[in-house]
């Protein structure tokens, strides 16, 4: 056995070729994070469908993801979007 490369397995692997040093979960769920969504709803089915993680866990993993320098290495546009959204949302707090 090869070990696992599920990208909803703690600890998934880098990908060949790869080099932002993410795993597939977190990459995976940037890429969540490029799409739009028809509701609020879609989102967290999808979440639990397709990542195997809670709505609450996959938004834990997201916050830290925007503070991590690799995930804005290999997304910028996506964790700066974030990034402005969590900003505005602290301000109104």
């Amino acid at each position: 056995m090869t070990g696992t490369t599920e990208a909803s397995a703690p600890g998934a692997g880098d990908a060949p070729g790869d080099d932002s040093g993410l795993g597939e979960r977190e990459r995976a769920v940037l890429a969540f994070e490029r799409r739009s969504w028809p509701g609020p709803g879609a989102k967290e089915r999808a979440v639990r469908e397709r990542l195997g993680l809670s709505a609450t866990r996959y938004y834990q993993l997201l916050n830290a993801l925007l503070d991590d320098p690799r995930a804005l290495a290999h997304d910028p546009v996506t964790v700066n979007r974030l990034r402005r959204v969590r900003a505005e949302k602290e301000q109104r707090r």
